[in-house]
């Protein structure tokens, strides 16, 4: 999931679901050691990888 996420949402706006109300949403700033980072409004989201469901690009 780590080099799918690099490779196709590096730099680019997404929404990562991660089961029940948990959806993450931000720019893809880095994924790295089992841990995508998302920045939004100057802010920054960590989120474990093996907790990811699903992730879209914005539209």
């Amino acid at each position: 999931m780590q080099s799918f996420i690099v490779e196709h949402y590096l730099q680019k706006e997404i929404d990562a679901y991660c089961g029940g109300p948990d959806t993450f949403s931000g720019k893809v700033e880095a994924c790295a050691d089992g841990v995508l980072t998302l920045k939004k409004d100057g802010k920054y989201t960590h989120i474990a990888i093996n907790k990811i469901v699903a992730i879209w690009e914005e539209k």
